[in-house]
């Protein structure tokens, strides 16, 4: 429990506003978007000025009080889950400047509560583009994105967040204020802390303020939706589609129950009797945007696609977008328990690991609905249960389990882009080796002698 005079400490540093006690708002504060036992923290803090999250930090480290940073909480692997109940959660979402869009260099600076999407439409009102979009990109801030190192749709062709980071400014767990990076395409002073800070989980510091590349807009682009009876035909496809050297900017695989309850909340007219259906989109040239569709379009209907649709407006395309990033809420409603996974594989193995998600439904009698980025070998195989259900739940476990051995013995990882937190963490020795566990944490002890930064998540200190 923190004391009375600290909470009065903070009150005065930030405001009665931006500090929470009471019972309701901390139990708002001990959960994220995992299937994770909430913690409920002792004290909810907001700074609004870069200057006031150093505060925050030093007096914490100071009194040696347990941190977790949070912005929106939409990530999925327990990262801003409390690691106990002495734990401070600091928000980032009260820093939502834009400080700078600077349309001659192609680089942006921005504080870390800024909403991606928000931050997206402004770039765009310059005619300057951000690419990465995770799924949650309506209410996640940029801090998170960079902390979690966010993908999203367009990963495939653009990449995720880590490469458009150019900068960062970060206080280190004593609230020191540290700095890496440039608005410079190249630069090379000391360590390389920035790219340290992408998909730290607010393990190594606290992220004040980010400076992100942009690019100019692609200037054309088309949409295609391939339906298939077999989903192991759309798998098929989109390896195909790799092979024939063509990168779409999206390829989206739904598998049919994703597609029959996703069509049952949105009515979009999803094709309900398909085994999967690809949702695709190349931009660029028009020129090169006309031959990547044609040479997708001979890809798919090599691979059996039953028909292959062309929006016929930006209207009829945004909705089947929308019907995409619908995939998980729709899949959130129809159990008690959603399980969202994101093992991710080689795009080569996507038909194996595609059918190996299959069977193990089958094995162990639990229900799955399947999508994802399937483009770039990253799907999202999602358990649909009651965790109340203790012999279904176990069933669930074991088959993830096994899910995750799979993944690995085809070069694949535990996480494409929802991190480790504690959700994975006991999988992670797995995937690299002991002595990346070891170098993982002294690197952290070092950097957070008193491991009061999220100390239990991904390696643990």
């Amino acid at each position: 429990m923190t004391s009375q005079a600290l909470i009065q400490d903070f009150e005065a540093m930030l405001g009665k506003e931006n500090v929470f006690s009471s019972e309701a708002d901390l139990q708002s504060y001990s959960y994220d978007s995992a299937v994770l036992n909430p913690v409920v923290p002792s004290l909810v803090v907001r700074p609004v000025t870069t200057e006031q999250l150093g505060k925050c930090v030093a007096k914490l480290y100071e009194n040696g009080i347990p941190m977790t940073v949070r912005g929106a909480g939409t990530n999925l692997s327990g990262g801003t889950i409390p690691d106990k109940s002495e734990t401070v959660v600091i928000l980032t979402n009260g820093l939502k400047k834009i400080l700078e869009i600077n349309v001659a260099d192609l680089y942006a600076v921005v504080e870390p509560g800024v909403v991606t999407a928000d931050f997206a439409a402004a770039v765009a009102k310059k005619n300057l583009f951000y690419p990465p979009d995770p799924g949650s990109q309506a209410v996640s801030t940029i801090g998170g994105n960079i902390a979690e190192n966010a993908g999203g749709l367009r990963g495939l062709k653009y990449g995720v967040t880590k490469d458009y980071v150019m900068g960062v400014e970060f206080f280190d767990a004593t609230g020191a204020l540290v700095k890496s990076g440039s608005r410079t395409v190249k630069c090379v002073t000391g360590y390389n802390l920035a790219g340290m800070l992408v998909q730290s989980e607010g393990t190594l510091g606290i992220i004040s303020q980010a400076v992100l590349k942009l690019v100019p807009p692609p200037a054309a682009s088309k949409a295609l939706m391939a339906v298939f009876a077999d989903v192991q035909h759309a798998a098929e496809a989109v390896a195909g589609i790799i092979a024939a050297h063509v990168v779409p900017c999206t390829l989206e695989l739904l598998d049919n129950n994703t597609i029959v309850r996703v069509d049952d909340f949105t009515k979009t007219g999803l094709p309900r009797e398909a085994g999967a259906i690809l949702l695709i989109e190349v931009d660029g040239h028009p020129a090169q945007v006309a031959d990547d569709a044609a040479a997708v379009e001979k890809v798919l209907k090599a691979n059996h696609a039953t028909d292959v649709k062309v929006p016929k407006d930006a209207d009829e395309k945004f909705k089947l977008w929308e019907a995409r990033r619908m995939a998980l809420p729709v899949l959130a409603r129809c159990r008690p328990t959603t399980v969202l996974e994101d093992a991710t594989v080689p795009r080569s193995q996507i038909p194996t690991m595609m059918k190996a998600i299959n069977d193990l439904a089958r094995k162990y009698r639990v229900e799955v609905g399947t999508f994802g980025h399937a483009g770039d070998g990253n799907l999202h195989p999602t358990f649909l249960c009651d965790k109340r259900d203790a012999d279904e739940f176990k069933r669930v476990e074991e088959a993830i389990d096994e899910m995750f051995d799979i993944a690995i013995k085809l070069q694949g990882t535990l996480s494409g882009e929802h991190g480790i937190g504690t959700a994975k963490a006991r999988w992670m020795e797995k995937e690299t080796s002991r002595g990346t566990i070891l170098f993982s944490q002294r690197m952290r002890r070092a950097l957070d002698p008193k491991g009061l930064l999220n100390a239990s998540k991904i390696v643990g200190i």
